[in-house]
Formats: C-alpha cells, structure tokens, sequence
C-alpha cells in the first residue's frame, strides 16, 4: 500500500460570528465540518463544490495558513500542527501555494524578481547571485522573459501575474502545490495555458496538485481524482473517470449536468437545484443536500449519511446509494 504525501483526517474549521458591544459569540459558522482527504505523490486531488462550501478554508488548513478546530493535517507521517517552528518552517518550503487572484496576491510595490526570489532570500537558500540566475530560470520556464525581474505587477496582464505567481511558488522546490482557483480571474483563451503549464510542470517536477475549482471541465482534464464538497463535508470521492462516468449522488450529477457541451445541437438534460445553499451556521438536519434533493426520502431529512465506499474506492455519502 502506498501511503499518501499529503493527508487531512477529521478536519474541522468552526468562524466565531461576533456580535454587540463587548463582541460575545452570537453563531458559529461550520465552514469546514469533518473531512478527510488523500495527497499522493506526482498526482492531482480535485475538490470541487459550489462557492461557500468550504473550499478555500480547506486549503488555508493545508498550508497552516489557518488553524483547525480539530482534526489533524499528516505530512509523510508528521502531522503538521504539532510541529515545533523550527520544523514548521523547514516543511513550509516543501508546501506551497498559487491563489486565485493574480494581482492582490502580489505586493504591488515590490518588482517580480524581488518578488519570486524572496522565499529563497528569506530561508537562506543561495547567494544574492544564485537566486538572481533561478528567478530567471524559473521565469523563463513559466514564459516570461529574463527583463520582467525589473518590472511591476501592474505592468503584466492578468495571464502573465498568474505565471509570476506560479514562478513564486517553483522558488523553494515544493512537493506539494495547492491551486486555489488558480484559473477562475483569467480570460478563458488564456486559462488552457495557464492549465497547460501546470501540467506541463507536473510532468517535470512531479509535483502533487490539490485543485481547488468549481470549474468541473477543468476538473476533468487535469485530476486523477475528485472530492466533491456540500456545506462543509465530502459527499462523494472517486476516480475522476469513475466520479464522471457513474456519479452517484445527486447533488455530484447536478454539477456535471451543469458543464456546457462543446457541440452545436448537442443537448444534455440540466438538473436544476432548487432553492438556496442552506447557511453554514445552522445547517440542516440529516443529509445536508436533503432540502435541495428532488429523490429525498424521509430518512435523509433526520440521519445523517456515511461516507461509505461502493467498490474501487468510490465512496459516497447518500442515503440512496
């Protein structure tokens, strides 16, 4: 058995919502409520969902960004919050991160090869000189030239800053790179190569992905395998040709309905969700999808499903399967 580079266990990430003059709790929101996941070496995780299920949050988790309210982040073998900080920043090179906003994640007054070369300034990895030579390497490799080194965010296009931020993550040699929708801001003439690029660098470097997206065309293209989030949980994981070809819950072939087909005429039949992702601070009894779910039946409206596996390591949580 191949144990996974990257894995989460139990996570959870509960928000205090203040409130009043001397700010007491007035709700949590249960932004991530449970949840495990998978990293292996040299593939890419997908975790999918409609926005304000818990996505990003799982990814600042991963990255020690955020601390969880419980459960454990494992890191070949270690878990990572238990980490003393000299340990911590040592891994931290080994885990990296590309956001989904090219220019805000960017210091508007610093120039790109200030910019990239920082992290390996920071950790002492190099002379002045040597890390002067890897941005430039590191540009040329993500497409840019030698002389953006000695220009501003401001001067790139939305496509080039998101290159620069993938150049900014390669400067520590990462194992395991984290896309927080990495493609969503940009053009979508420019978004297949951005995402060529990714794989392009996967296939050199052997980096391990978790993509972040709502996007399940992109999804497809580039995951070995797919989490499907609702309101802070997985409700179904699989392969990505198992999720696509036989997706088993209903709220999963809600989302794959809803990818355009890329042909004149060509029709697929749409299921449509009615109503409103219920709040994530009083979420619903039972099955959480339940009060969205057209095949409900009585049992999902008080128990709650397991996350249980249906053969082949596709696993779902739903009272119908």
């Amino acid at each position: 058995m191949i144990l996974p580079l990257l894995s989460a266990r139990g996570l959870k990430k509960y928000f205090s919502v203040k409130k009043g003059l001397f700010s007491r709790t007035d709700a949590t929101v249960l932004a991530v409520d449970g949840i495990d996941l998978d990293v292996h070496r040299g593939k890419t995780l997908g975790l999918v969902g409609e926005s304000g299920c818990g996505k990003t949050t799982v990814s600042k988790i991963l990255v020690r960004a955020i601390e969880p309210t419980a459960g454990e982040v494992i890191f070949e073998g270690r878990n990572i919050f238990t980490l003393p900080a000299g340990e911590m920043r040592e891994l931290r090179k080994r885990i990296q991160m590309v956001y989904q906003d090219p220019y805000s994640s960017l210091n508007p007054r610093m120039k790109i090869g200030k910019l990239i070369g920082e992290a390996a300034r920071v950790h002492g990895i190099g002379t002045p000189g040597q890390i002067e030579e890897r941005v430039v390497s590191i540009l040329n490799r993500v497409g840019l030239s030698s002389d953006s080194v000695n220009r501003y965010p401001h001067e790139f296009s939305g496509g080039q800053r998101q290159r620069i931020g993938i150049a900014r993550s390669l400067i520590l040699n990462p194992e395991v790179i984290i896309l927080d929708e990495p493609v969503s801001a940009l053009d979508v003439s420019i978004q297949a190569q951005v995402i060529n690029l990714l794989s392009d660098l996967q296939s050199e470097f052997h980096f391990s992905y978790v993509l972040i997206s709502h996007d399940l065309s992109l999804v497809k293209h580039i995951c070995d395998r797919v989490e499907v989030m609702y309101l802070g949980r997985i409700v179904e994981e699989a392969d990505t040709r198992s999720l696509y070809g036989s997706p088993l819950h209903p709220y999963t072939r809600a989302l794959l309905s809803a990818i355009p087909v890329p042909a004149p005429g060509m029709k697929r039949k749409r299921t449509i969700l009615s109503g409103d992702v219920p709040s994530p601070i009083h979420p619903p009894s039972g099955c959480r999808f339940h009060t969205r779910c057209s095949e409900r039946k009585k049992d999902c409206e008080t128990a709650e499903p397991v996350l249980r596996d249906t053969g082949d390591g596709h696993r779902v949580a739903c009272h119908l399967n």
